[in-house]
């Protein structure tokens, strides 16, 4: 009996379990299956022969008109500023009174030469006369020829004492109007250095003068730039954002660079008769300066791509249709290209467009442009 219900029984068991045996194995063998490959597509990119050319330099450098004459203004004499007349941007005319110094020692200076000027005037008037009566004597024979000889060297040191108190007195006048700060010709007052109150020594700069007349438009350039520029050549400056152009020539280059900035100062002086106010924000063109380098390589700036720190480009392996990165070294920029001092050599091949959706030994084609049907009409 039990014989009968046995294999009954076990038959349906047996067939679960053989299911889930063999559901088992496919697992196990798809688990160990390697998955294939996914291919990388085949880019089409447009590529550029790498060659040599001249480098046109141009660009366009931020500046400012000042006075063609601008001068710095202070005492003669040192002292103490009583009165500060003048102020920032005030127009004066030459002669203008612009400060005033405490005269009160440099007039007392000057009556004391007053003083010895006129005591030396007396004793000149009295030697005088003594000699013309001591030259009356000797006509009458009464005095020696030597007598009468003291008498004129007596009148003469008295007049060499007068003349003496006479510059002297003059000086000092000189130096009491030298209080008075004036202006030596019309135009705008720039910049005020100095306070009334404040102590000065003779020379210290008071004020800034821009002297009427001619103007200048002055900016910086870099060394590269300095390079190309000459005297005498003609550039244009734009007042602030679509203002006038003005016309000028290069009047001045500075000799050496400025120790903080490294630039150089040039000054274009703007031809007569162009109205522009001092300090005017103009932006100097300089288009198509030549280089005077030898021929460079140039490349769109759109074949460059950062790699970390440095830049690179893709080069082309036209055997095997793939692409390498390359790291090159830019110096300057040329319009949309960039001039590569280091990295390329003339005659490779580089990508110039698509260089952000590409990997090292990646297969591409050339781009083909598509042939455009012509319309009936």
């Amino acid at each position: 009996m039990f014989s009968s219900v046995l294999p009954a029984v076990a038959g349906p068991w047996a067939f679960r379990l053989s299911v889930v045996s063999t559901w088992a194995a496919v697992v196990v063998l798809s688990a160990c299956s390697r998955p294939e490959a996914v291919q990388e597509p085949v880019r089409a990119v447009k590529v550029m022969t790498v060659g040599q050319s001249g480098v046109d330099m141009g660009g366009e450098f931020a500046g400012e008109v000042r006075a063609r004459v601008e001068s710095r203004l202070g005492f003669r004499v040192a002292g103490k500023i009583s009165q500060r007349q003048a102020e920032m941007g005030q127009r004066v005319a030459a002669g203008a009174v612009l400060a005033q110094l405490d005269a009160a020692d440099y007039q007392l200076a000057a009556q004391a030469a007053q003083a010895q000027l006129s005591g030396a005037r007396t004793q000149r008037d009295l030697a005088q006369t003594e000699y013309k009566r001591y030259e009356g004597l000797r006509a009458q024979n009464f005095i020696s020829s030597a007598e009468l000889e003291r008498r004129e060297a007596t009148l003469k040191a008295a007049q060499f004492t007068l003349d003496q108190a006479l510059a002297q007195a003059q000086n000092q006048g000189n130096q009491t109007q030298y209080t008075q700060l004036r202006a030596d010709a019309p135009g705008v007052i720039t910049a005020v250095e100095a306070e009334a109150g404040q102590v000065v020594a003779a020379g210290t700069p008071v004020f800034r003068l821009a002297h009427d007349g001619p103007r200048d438009a002055v900016f910086a350039v870099s060394e590269s730039m300095f390079m190309k520029l000459q005297n005498g050549q003609r550039m244009q400056a734009v007042v602030g954002q679509g203002g006038p152009t003005l016309q000028g020539r290069v009047r001045e280059i500075a000799g050496s660079a400025d120790p903080v900035t490294r630039t150089f100062t040039v000054k274009l002086a703007l031809d007569e008769g162009q109205k522009v106010p001092l300090g005017a924000t103009v932006n100097v063109l300089a288009q198509g300066l030549k280089g005077s380098q030898a021929a460079v390589i140039k490349v769109p700036t759109s074949a460059l791509r950062q790699e970390g720190k440095t830049t690179a480009v893709w080069v082309l392996d036209e055997t095997k249709m793939t692409v390498a990165s390359q790291p090159v070294q830019v110096d300057t920029a040329d319009g949309n290209e960039v001039v590569i001092t280091a990295g390329l050599q003339p005659g490779q091949r580089i990508v110039t467009a698509g260089v952000h959706v590409l990997t090292p030994g990646q297969k591409v084609s050339l781009y083909k442009a598509p042939i455009t049907p012509a319309s009936d009409r």
